[in-house]
């Protein structure tokens, strides 16, 4: 079987994440695997925006119990080492693939699948939508795969504190109210691929810089964030599209783009 389900339409990239009976568990193997192919996505010109969901209405229930909490329990130092540093590597393919990354999040979504959709950049949910960062009820710290890093500035510090602590579940409504949800819609995966589809539909060159700057600037100072800008901006500016945009301006015209 698949580690997971690749599918690409009109510019639009789907990663599908299997296991229906098990609400898409991640295991070895498929940490490994959707690592490698966001790694990949940076020099895969088929596709311009990534929309990740899972099966049978459910995203992710995080790492499986029994194919990755019970080896667990019986490895060395070095050997989880490896482990939880894969799983971060994950998180940094993500956040590194190029990419917008939309998460379309529907029933269960807890642990590392939590993290996956923390990692995306734009994160819709459906009303049933459950996310926990349970890691502390298995006895683990909530610092995971980047938790400490990312969440607080997507919820706030006080508000990540309390998800991170208490491994509590948080519902559609509070997630859309806390900042999680970019907004909550009954068709998830359908609001996904056509928020997906406006963007393929936009300066891909431009959207790439876009993320590279979201991302790059979380430890720069104010005023090497604006210099930074200023030089993401002025090669933006030599594109083709810049232009593109500039001709249809003056005719009166929808841009069309061309990623170039």
């Amino acid at each position: 079987m698949a580690e997971f389900g690749w599918d690409v339409r009109e510019r639009v990239g789907f990663v599908t994440l299997v296991g229906a009976e098990r609400k898409n568990p991640l295991t070895f193997a498929s940490y490994a695997a959707l690592r490698d192919h966001f790694r990949g996505l940076v020099d895969d010109d088929s596709c311009d925006v990534v929309v990740i969901a899972g099966e049978a209405g459910n995203f992710c229930s995080g790492g499986d119990v029994r194919d990755i909490i019970g080896p667990l329990t019986e490895m060395t130092m070095p050997e989880l080492l490896r482990f939880t540093r894969m799983t971060g590597d994950l998180v940094k393919a993500i956040k590194g693939c190029g990419k917008p990354v939309i998460a379309a999040v529907d029933g269960v979504c807890v642990g590392a699948g939590a993290m996956i959709a923390t990692a995306a950049d734009l994160r819709l949910g459906s009303p049933r939508a459950k996310v926990a960062f349970l890691f502390t009820r298995v006895g683990l710290a909530g610092c995971d795969m980047g938790a400490c890093a990312m969440l607080p500035r997507i919820v706030g510090q006080g508000r990540a504190a309390e998800l991170l602590y208490t491994g509590r579940s948080m519902d559609a409504a509070e997630g859309e109210r806390w900042g999680f949800f970019n907004r909550v819609a009954d068709d998830v995966e359908g609001e996904a691929a056509e928020l997906a589809a406006s963007l393929a539909a936009g300066p891909s060159f431009a959207h790439a810089m876009t993320k590279t700057m979201l991302d790059q600037e979380w430890d720069m100072s104010l005023p090497a964030a604006i210099e930074a800008e200023a030089q993401a901006q002025a090669i933006c500016m030599q594109t083709a599209d810049f232009e593109r945009a500039y001709r249809a301006f003056l005719a009166k015209e929808r841009p069309v783009f061309e990623g170039n």
